[in-house]
């Protein structure tokens, strides 16, 4: 699970909240004072850099690592575009032609229209929107685009062509059932003749519901019915579908073995290696474990066909790859959680048969990115916890991770101008200011640590994915968020030393919270538009439902100021109750896979937004110029060598803009054809 769209979250003082946090301390010397943060701003989007904070001190083996790690990542970059619809690979080759190629006027309008279409690609990994699942329709006309098109001999022509101005194909991901989940969907995960039923048909004759130990089915392929009616999956492995992208992966991870920090991670790699050429899913177990128990080393990655959120049915793994450096002190501070992880599931709201009696192996640490790819770039999560497989992290345990220099450059770009514009007084201001930031990370370690990793499921029951189907990120992410904010007011967090004030901290996450997922994140949306992201709707779902359950005791107040409505609540006692009521009834869907209930919760609460409400934020939000969504550049890993090739060393250096680097990472890691 990760946080990011994670995510997952609006990142400024105001609107940092779920799953992940805040500002990591760090030395003058690890943080120039004089770094520029922001490389440029279009449409929707503002892009950032990100530092390494300490990677000059690791060993030369540590740096190979590092380096060889995310040279497999890069290499798989490619799979995350195809994956997310079947022309993307081709429409973004085609325009990444014309713009190293025309010669015409680069000043023009139409230009300057086409350059912005090209970034939003480059951003969202294809023509979908990355956080709405809304294709975006490019403001340039057809014939602008033709003549680019004549004038630099660039080819595109059939359905590649056409669905960039049609009205084919709209929705990345559809969670509407009643539009047809694979039918409504545009993502690259299912031929376009397979139907929701066909999915449900096909995996209920595999899945055994008594299995305690099952695998992910359907993680690493595309399923495709062939002209006979049967159905195949295309599995994700060397020779297999996506094949040339992965054999590169697996070469990158080869040479990731011999500087292996120690054996148990070097057993992991092998195993990944093993997976990426057989596609077995049962080896992927046995690397998740081998993985979630290798907690020694500095070096850390996630790397595979992971989260299923862009999978209306949640089968199907979006690639993606992540390479960390460990924040030595932050991690150290914030161990505390994980060891008092039993503390947390004996104490929560849930019902007892729904509390884990031994909570295995939660590991919690705060990193530092050095390299992200796939689903997690350019928009990164903040904070991951993994794996997702339920019966590995009750069995053996899982990995949390908090990504420090991201949250550092998240909040060194930020400022304070929104929080003024939604925050209800002066008070409530000077809340956020003095214990925001800090209930943001307290609250992404909660949700990491304790909340992914709370509660069973009841025997013969079933996955999530098979008993919640597309509600099931939804609720489960809305789960994770309620362990936090319930747990947030508590003295226990002062006497771990990682609170400075429980009153304090609990007001201003609550307040945020509230504030965020009842007005602030709607800027994220055009009028009109249902709220389609699993994030923004497990949090609007809290809020609504909240705001609702306690209107008899009037514990949040609709206050109208100066022609401004604001959200204001009047008892944080009562809304910590009423959290932790909500908290018990989501774990009691999810353990006894109750779909309707699930389904009236999301679809009262967390799809439909207040016409009224979203047309005032937008009109307030007008004002200010910064975009709602951020992404990030990577910091380039250049080796030095010596006369024999070997690396002597390994530089970081910063790309100059978006651009320079979305063009060198198409000329040094296009894996596949166009069209797979």
């Amino acid at each position: 699970m990760k946080i990011k769209y994670l995510l997952p979250i609006l990142f400024t003082a105001v609107l940092l909240f779920s799953c992940s946090n805040n500002k990591s301390e760090k030395t003058k010397e690890e943080v120039s004072t004089t770094f520029k943060y922001e490389v440029e701003q279009f449409a929707d989007i503002k892009i950032l850099r990100y530092q390494i904070p300490s990677f000059d001190e690791l060993s030369l083996k540590q740096k190979e690592l590092v380096y060889y790690l995310s040279q497999a990542g890069m290499s798989g970059r490619d799979i995350m575009h195809d994956q997310n619809y079947r022309y993307n690979l081709k429409i973004r080759r085609a325009l990444e032609n014309i713009y190293q190629n025309y010669e015409g006027d680069k000043t023009s309008e139409d230009w300057n229209k086409f350059e912005t279409y090209l970034k939003r690609i480059w951003f969202s990994n294809g023509i979908h929107h990355h956080y709405s699942n809304s294709k975006f329709i490019p403001k340039f006309s057809k014939e602008y685009f033709d003549t680019l098109l004549k004038e630099t001999n660039t080819e595109l022509t059939g359905e590649a062509y056409d669905v960039i101005f049609n009205n084919a194909d709209t929705k990345k991901v559809n969670l509407d059932a009643d539009k047809g989940l694979i039918k409504g969907s545009a993502i690259n995960f299912y031929s376009p003749n397979v139907t929701a039923e066909d999915v449900d048909v096909f995996y209920a004759s595999k899945i055994d519901k008594e299995d305690e130990t099952p695998i992910e089915y359907g993680l690493n392929s595309k399923l495709v019915k062939k002209d006979d009616g049967t159905l195949e999956e295309k599995v994700w492995k060397v020779g297999g579908m996506y094949g040339e992208s992965i054999e590169k992966i697996v070469s990158w991870l080869e040479k990731a073995v011999t500087v292996a920090e120690n054996e148990k991670q070097a057993e992991a790699l092998k195993l990944l290696i093993e997976y990426y050429k057989t596609g077995d899913l049962e080896t992927w177990d046995k690397y998740n474990i081998a993985w979630a128990t290798s907690t020694d080393g500095d070096i850390d990655y996630i790397n595979g066909f992971i989260e299923v959120y862009n999978d209306p049915k949640a089968f199907r793994g979006s690639y993606e790859t992540v390479v960390q450096i460990k924040d030595f002190e932050m991690s150290k501070k914030m161990a505390v959680v994980s060891e008092n992880a039993q503390w947390f599931e004996d104490n929560s709201t849930l019902m007892d048969n729904h509390k884990k009696k031994n909570v295995v192996g939660v590991t919690y640490k705060t990193v530092n990115v050095a390299s992200e790819s796939g689903d997690s770039s350019p928009s990164t999560p903040i904070g991951v916890n993994l794996p997702n497989n339920n019966w590995i992290r009750q069995n053996h345990g899982s990995k949390s991770v908090s990504l420090g220099n991201i949250i550092e450059a998240y909040n060194q770009a930020g400022g304070t101008a929104k929080l003024k514009e939604f925050a209800f007084n002066e008070a409530e201001i000077a809340a956020e200011i003095e214990y925001g930031q800090l209930a943001d990370k307290l609250h992404t370690s909660l949700h990491e640590v304790i909340g992914h990793a709370s509660g069973q499921i009841n025997p013969g029951v079933g996955q999530p994915k098979e008993t919640l189907k597309n509600y099931a990120s939804t609720l489960e992410e809305a789960r994770a968020d309620l362990v936090g904010l319930y747990f947030l007011p508590s003295e226990k967090l002062v006497e771990m030393k990682i609170s400075p004030n429980a009153e304090g901290i609990g007001k201003a996450a609550y307040d945020g919270y509230i504030r965020n997922g009842l007005m602030v994140q709607l800027v994220r949306l055009n009028l009109g538009d249902d709220i389609e992201e699993a994030h923004m709707r497990n949090r609007q779902l809290v809020a609504a439902w909240a705001f609702e359950k306690g209107k008899e005791n009037n514990v949040i107040e609709k206050v109208v100021k100066d022609n401004k409505t604001y959200f204001v609540i009047r008892d944080y006692a009562k809304l910590r109750v009423l959290f932790g009521e909500l908290l018990r009834e989501i774990q009691r869907i999810k353990s006894e896979g109750d779909f309707e209930a699930g389904k009236t919760l999301v679809e009262t609460y967390g799809v439909k937004v207040d016409q009224a409400i979203h047309k005032e934020v937008l009109a307030r939000n007008s004002k200010f110029k910064s975009a709602p969504y951020s992404g990030f550049v990577n910091p380039v890993l250049v080796p030095e060598t010596d006369a024999e090739g070997n690396i002597t060393d390994v530089k970081v250096t910063q790309p100059t803009n978006f651009a320079e680097q979305m063009l060198d990472y198409a000329k040094r890691y296009t894996t596949l054809p166009d069209v797979n």
